[in-house]
């Protein structure tokens, strides 16, 4: 196992950690950058196919991380690369838990927290637009990522319904165009 690899992946997903506001899935496009355009460890492709598995399976969004690590480097990345989306933002999260419970409420905690909204906000829905320019491989496959956004605002569903059907559509479509 290549330890170059293993201390790379440890650095760039604990850096990361650190500025994940509003969960993993606001460093989505950092996490893009990083992984496809920065380092080259995997084409857009890889890494749309990796976050469309991490969204389907059951469990924390943090999963899209540990398929990196697990595609780049097998199971001691998954690990490596786990640990370090978790425990960097764990520890300042509970350092900061600790600094707030004993100063008790004020208003500087008030504005952090006012402020802090629309950074995870925005954080997010680039990420959604990140993952939408990764998807957009065909017009058929921008149609159903335009489908799947406007039936998930507009039906407030979970998008496992659209992506169901998308994967009926286009499991069609590749027959269809394999029988022509």
């Amino acid at each position: 196992m290549n330890s170059s690899l293993l201390w790379q992946i440890a650095a760039t997903f604990g850096g990361l950690s650190l500025v994940a506001i509003g969960g993993a899935n606001a460093v989505v496009p950092e996490i893009h950058r990083q992984v496809v355009t920065t380092l080259a460890w995997m084409s857009d492709a890889t890494f749309a196919h990796l976050f469309a598995i991490a969204q389907v399976a059951p469990g924390p969004n943090i999963l899209v991380v540990s398929l990196i690590g697990w595609h780049l480097a097998g199971a001691l990345g998954l690990v490596i690369a786990t640990l370090a989306m978790i425990v960097p933002s764990c520890c300042l999260a509970f350092g900061v838990g600790r600094l707030v419970s004993r100063g008790g409420p004020a208003s500087w905690l008030r504005i952090v927290q006012d402020g802090l909204i629309p950074i995870a906000v925005g954080l997010i829905l680039a990420s959604g637009w990140v993952m939408a320019r990764a998807a957009a491989s065909s017009r058929l496959a921008v149609a159903i990522t335009i489908g799947t956004s406007i039936f998930v605002v507009a039906s407030g569903r979970t998008p496992l319904w659209a992506l169901f059907v998308g994967t009926i559509i286009s499991v069609a479509a590749a027959r269809f165009t394999l029988v022509l």
